[in-house]
């Protein structure tokens, strides 16, 4: 195989080099690997949003949680099932396993919030800010299934003609 790039300089954006595409190609598998980590343990196909922007907010935040576990890796401790193998030492800890040792970290750092002040319960939400129930849509029904003038209804059809009139 034989694969030519030519950088013009007089051109405004020059194509990449060979190894830049190289580099680009590896790193894919390290962005599939984030998100099936982030749909699999932090959830990110788990929510249920009703708006464009509460989605933005929520795949954010779920790349956050994985950005720590990344930050993290470090400071985790290597907890293996038995039957795992234990990586190369020039291979840093995959986010499952960092997830693993995440609560042993969090107890060595602390936080810098103080600790919470007793108090009697707040005013709630405020009238008028509730967005109400969620859409409710019509089931759709199926066409087609009328009894003919010979035929006597079983049961099952019966019992689903009560429950409908019931629901109304």
């Amino acid at each position: 195989m034989t694969v030519t790039c030519h950088n013009d300089p007089g051109k405004a954006n020059p194509e990449p080099a060979l190894d830049e595409l190289w580099r680009a190609y590896l790193a894919r598998f390290d962005e599939e690997h984030a998100f099936k980590s982030a749909k699999s343990t932090l959830g990110l196909t788990a929510a249920r949003v009703r708006t464009p922007e509460q989605a933005d907010r929520w795949v954010r935040l779920a790349m956050a949680a994985f950005a720590q576990f990344l930050l993290a890796r470090p400071l985790a401790p290597d907890l293996r099932h038995p039957w795992e193998t234990r990586p190369p030492d020039s291979r840093p800890l995959p986010p499952g396993r960092v997830r693993r040792g995440y609560a042993n970290i969090r107890a060595h750092l602390g936080t810098p919030a103080h600790v919470a002040k007793p108090a009697r319960p707040g005013p709630g939400r405020p009238k008028g800010s509730a967005k109400g129930p969620a859409p409710r849509h019509p089931v759709p029904k199926k066409t087609g299934t009328t009894v003919q003038p010979g035929q006597h209804k079983t049961s099952g059809q019966r019992l689903k003609r009560k429950l409908r009139l019931s629901c109304r």
